[in-house]
């Protein structure tokens, strides 16, 4: 076909150059598609039974009539029917239904068309019979499937399919029966509801090594309708408009809230934010929409940044612009606060230098700014957020905190998301979900009534389309729309009448089909406009239109109601009408086509950025990465992976990791011998090795780390080597190998010393603390703690990194819990500094120091519960919970449990229990070994306070002996707890397992310094000398006991001990002999309890 020759839209036949209608199917003409495409087709094959014997038995003349009538008839049925292409192959023939024109009902036009051929062979047999005395019959196959479509050959204009849907299909007819109709699995699930079928048989085919299922096709048991959209009134959702009515009056009142409208694709969750917000605006108030999009989900702020920016009304200005607008609209804000506001809107100035703060600080100072406008704004307000099940992780976590003012505003939040959708956003405090459910049909009757009207002749079709339509409004509205395009029905709205024959009309087997079938009746620039706009995202400007290249009329997309137009002024702004539109359009091209308009899409951003707000583009370094991997540009999108997890570690570590992830593999796919392959396979293992202590899971660090190693060695790279090395020290110490551990994170260290940058270990000690803390190397933490705070000078973020957000916080607690374990001034001032510079980090720094300062120290009896701890474990709770992560919170509930769990009152202690529970939980599914049974044993402590003391014991046994090996600084707690219960209970052997299990404590500390341990040992030997009734040894130690506790300024212990001195042994044990220890007297009965 020749540029501009038309087909029909129908039958798909090619037409003259005159005239608007087919000359096969009287349908209106259009333009034929020029590029190759993907298509959902239906290919039937069709071919002569034994064409052998009837040549044998025919004159070849004849046979060639015959043949040629059969097939001719054949071919007519087939185009009558809608098949775009008809290929003649031998003694059979090939046809396409759904291209070149895609057809919504593809596969039940091609069951419509199999069925008249082999009546109309029929019909021709009965004549041939009669004359020739042979039977000629055709076997007819169908298949279902994606297929790539498009001229083959330019000079002769042949279109052809090309996939493995096609030799299916052929496959299919070769085990058909004579004169019948085999469809494959595919086909007969898209038509089994609308046509008679065979039970379902297994058939065998050729390339098949195993049989595959076919259904016989018998008759047509329905008349389905086809599908198209026109917008009509609000019809069947009055709830839920009083509902959000309500709600948007309660906000006008300064009652604000969040609104969470939820259900499936097409069930008009958009619909009703557009009413919302067509009702606010006609109240009065401002209307503030964000989207999010599909492709951006990974890109982090990628919706929060664009609902800001809408807000503060900065869309269209360049930067010097948007900042002086901001600072117009914030004139009392905080200007480090604008500074760092103008950083998330991606307007900073590049001459003005950051404020230095960490991601946790930099988030609440945002947040606050945000909510201080928000509460301030008089006027009423409604925001639209539309498709949060698409939302990034990093802006789902920063509007929930933008929301929770929304109670004490005039604000109303509306947000639409599909079921699958179970973010923080779907449970804000007081927010409220509509759930949307189909409509009736009485309903769906009333929707197509009002689009299609009264006429008699458009009742069946009416009728039809309810049914197809399951309550669902966007399918019933498309159906309409395609009836309309393609001429089936004519009028205007609301006045109708239909022209076709309704059985030629089919409801698709998913609204996707009539989609598609929409979009081919679009002219080639449209159509061309429609799919660059695909790519580029949900939302999108002529001008980014432009930049690639394309001179689009979007009044034509307008027009046949693919997108609307969103904004007119200052510049336009488009969005697509619906997401299914856009994917359509987007998976209709081909892979090549599309990683041509990404790789576009990708420059046309960087050089918008360069030109408009330059220092910016690290933060859209994500988005282009990915635009540039859709586009097959690896290497370059490698460099913007890496470029956008830079910019995000201190921002936001999760993201960070994500951009290392999608790094990696492009790395490992260069080929051999790449220049620079080996240090670009390098950078983001090394990044995610030494950040796995921070990822949600670790179980595959010793994998990476092995896979690190090996191209350090290659490259001779010891640095990146030793970095990573904390991903197998992570790994060690979650698999409860601390000693392994402990001796590896020296190493680590020993190497990273030698380093001639002394930041970089700045950000990496947390794990070697952790694995020489269970292994009591109190020494090596001290001398480590110590140098790092004195390399940090007072500056609580130098040598921030990996994850770790104030190095200085970090060493500051560690060297705290180090002194007290060895019995040296300053732990107290060092323990509270480190968690007051820890509360201005990031969520996974504060719930890192509070567990090993307030945790730790409350643990062992070093501090004593109060207040101000409590206040500042839950603070750390709810921090990590905003941060949404796991490993931080498992940290934080597990430091207020511990500070619950040594409460009087029974409903802290229940609490308690619920947060160790949650600790607990965390750690298993984080496989952290090490930490399992240390929750057990508090939760074994808490069951025996409540008369469940022998179970409780058994278990504490098995935790301290798993604790041993695994993380014994815990074991020696864990004694402490179990001699406790045991003295308590007083049975046979108690006091004898007691004994023994002090004594085994002091084998760990042999040799060593600890102050922690002399004084826990003192406790329990007074404790056990009680038990023995010992009065004398017992006095001696509880006396001895209390002066260690007030020397070293244990808050706890002093306050144990000086409980000691109202518990004497009940008994008076034989005065020792001379020369005896004070704790060598005979044993009391072994059932003396205190």
């Amino acid at each position: 076909m020749d540029d501009g020759e038309r087909i029909c839209p129908s039958c798909g036949a090619p037409a003259g150059s005159r005239g608007n209608f087919c000359s096969e199917c009287g349908a209106r003409l259009t333009a034929a598609p020029r590029s190759a495409e993907y298509k959902q087709v239906t290919v039937l094959f069709a071919d002569v039974v034994r064409s052998m014997d009837l040549a044998a038995a025919l004159d070849i003349e004849r046979l060639r009539d015959i043949m040629t009538e059969l097939l001719d008839r054949s071919a007519a049925v087939a185009r009558h029917y809608g098949g775009g292409t008809v290929e003649f192959t031998g003694d059979g023939l090939m046809v396409l239904f759904g291209a070149p024109i895609a057809l919504e009902d593809h596969a039940f036009r091609a069951c419509l068309a199999a069925l008249a051929i082999q009546r109309e062979v029929t019909e021709l047999a009965v004549a041939v019979l009669h004359r020739d005395g042979v039977t000629p019959q055709l076997r007819v196959g169908l298949n279902s499937g994606r297929v790539i479509v498009g001229e083959v050959d330019a000079r002769s204009h042949r279109y052809a399919a090309t996939g493995e849907t096609v030799g299916f299909a052929s496959r299919m007819e070769s085990v058909a029966p004579p004169g019948g109709v085999l469809l494959s699995e595919s086909t007969a699930r898209l038509v089994e509801h609308v046509v008679e079928l065979a039970e379902p048989e297994q058939v065998r085919i050729k390339g098949s090594p195993r049989p595959v299922h076919a259904r016989r096709l018998l008759s047509i048991t329905a008349r389905p309708d086809t599908i198209g959209r026109t917008e009509a009134n609000l019809i069947g959702r009055r709830w839920e408009m009083a509902a959000l009515d309500a709600l948007f009056e309660r906000a006008r009142r300064r009652r604000g809230g969040v609104v969470n409208i939820v259900g499936p694709p097409g069930i008009g969750k958009s619909r009703l934010a557009r009413e919302s917000a067509a009702l606010a605006a006609g109240r009065g108030a401002t209307v503030i929409w964000g989207f999010c999009e599909s492709h951006a989900r990974e890109v982090p702020f990628h919706a929060v940044t664009r609902l800001l920016r809408a807000a503060t009304q900065i869309t269209d200005l360049d930067s010097a612009g948007a900042r002086a607008r901001i600072r117009q609209q914030m004139p009392d804000a905080d200007p480090d606060d604008l500074l760092l506001f103008d950083d998330l809107l991606g307007i900073a100035d590049p001459d003005v230098s950051l404020p230095q703060v960490d991601s946790d600080v930099r988030r609440r100072r945002l947040t606050a700014l945000v909510n201080t406008r928000t509460l301030a704004r008089t006027t009423p307000t409604l925001f639209v957020i539309e498709d949060a099940h698409w939302m990034d992780a990093v802006s789902e976590s920063m509007l929930a905190d933008f929301v929770s003012v929304s109670p004490h505003t005039a604000s109303m939040v509306l947000i639409t998301s599909r079921p699958e959708y179970d973010g923080v956003l779907l449970h804000t405090t007081q927010g409220q979900v509509i759930s949307l459910v189909p409509l009736d049909d009485s309903d769906i009757t009333s929707l197509v009534g009002e689009l299609v009207g009264p006429d008699p002749s458009v009742a069946t079709l009416a009728s039809a389309i309810v049914e197809r339509a399951a309550g669902n409004p966007f399918f019933a509205e498309e159906m309409v729309r395609e009836l309309i395009q393609r001429g089936v029905l004519e009028g205007e709205r609301g006045h109708y009448t239909c022209r076709g024959d309704v059985a030629e009309v089919s409801v698709p087997a998913t609204v996707t089909a009539a989609i598609g079938a929409r979009i081919d009746l679009l002219g080639d620039t449209a159509r061309q406009a429609l799919n660059a706009a695909s790519v580029i995202g949900h939302r999108f400007e002529p001008e980014m239109l432009s930049a690639l290249g394309i001179d689009a009329d979007l009044d034509a997309l307008v027009t046949a109601e693919m997108v609307d137009q969103v904004r007119s002024r200052p510049s336009a702004e488009y969005e697509f009408r619906h997401p299914l539109i856009r994917a359509v359009a987007y998976e209709s091209q081909l892979r090549t086509d599309r990683a041509e308009w990404h790789r576009r899409v990708a420059d046309a951003i960087r050089e918008t950025v360069e030109r408009r707000a330059p220092e910016s583009l690290d933060e859209n370094a994500a988005l282009i990465a990915d635009h540039l991997q859709a586009a097959g540009e690896l290497p370059d999108a490698y460099g913007w992976h890496m470029r956008a997890g830079a910019w995000l570690t201190n921002r936001d570590l999760v993201a960070a990791r994500l951009s290392w992830e999608r790094a990696q593999p492009i790395a490992d796919a260069l080929p051999a011998g790449a220049p620079d392959g080996l240090s670009m396979r390098i950078a983001p293992r090394t990044m995610l090795c030494a950040t796995d202590w921070q990822a949600r899971e670790v179980q595959n660090s010793r994998a990476r780390f092995a896979e690190l190693r090996e191209l350090c060695t290659a490259a001779g790279d010891k640095v990146s080597l030793a970095v990573g090395m904390t991903a197998l020290t992570t790994e060690l110490l979650y698999a409860g190998k601390c000693r392994e551990g402990a001796q590896l994170a020296s190493e680590q260290m020993g190497l990273l010393e030698s380093v001639d940058d002394p930041t970089v270990a700045m950000g990496l000690v947390a794990i070697p603390f952790c694995t020489w803390m269970g292994v009591c190397r109190f020494d090596d933490i001290l001398r480590w703690s110590q140098l790092i705070v004195e390399r940090a000078d007072g500056d609580p973020v130098r040598g921030a990194g990996y994850g770790t957000g104030s190095p200085l916080a970090v060493a500051s607690g560690w060297r705290g819990t180090a002194r007290w374990c060895l019995g040296l001034r300053g732990w107290r001032d060092d323990l509270h500094d480190a968690v007051d510079m820890a509360r201005r980090s990031n969520a996974e720094t504060f719930s890192g120091v509070i567990a090993w300062t307030y945790g730790f120290a409350m643990q062992y009896g070093v501090l004593r519960t109060q207040e101000s701890l409590l206040r500042a474990a839950e603070e750390a709770v709810q921090s990590a919970q905003r941060a949404s992560s796991d490993r931080a919170l498992g940290l934080a509930a597990y430091t207020l449990a511990v500070a619950l769990l040594d409460q009087d009152d029974a409903a802290d202690r229940r609490r308690g229990v619920e947060l160790m529970r949650q600790a607990h939980d965390i750690w298993l599914r984080k496989n952290a070994q090490f930490l399992i049974p240390v929750t057990d044993v508090w939760i074994a402590r808490d069951a025996a306070r409540q008369s469940d003391r022998d179970a409780a014991i058994g278990t504490i046994r098995r935790a301290v002996d798993e604790l041993w090996n695994g993380y014994p600084v815990y074991a020696v707690w864990g004694i402490g707890v179990l001699v406790e219960l045991l003295l308590d209970r007083g049975a046979d052997g108690d006091v004898a397992e007691a004994e023994s299990a002090i004594d085994r404590m002091g084998i760990l500390w042999a040799g060593g310094r600890s102050a922690i341990r002399d004084i826990t040992e003192l406790r329990l030997q007074a404790l056990l000398a009680r038990a023995h009734g010992d009065r004398l040894s017992y006095r001696d130690l509880a006396r001895r006991y209390r002066t260690v506790a007030e020397s070293l300024g244990f808050e706890q212990h002093l306050e144990w001990a000086r409980a000691m001195d109202d518990q004497e042994p009940a008994s008076e044990a034989a005065e020792p002999a001379e020369g005896d220890s004070p704790g060598a007297g005979p044993a009391a009965d072994s059932g003396a309890s205190g």
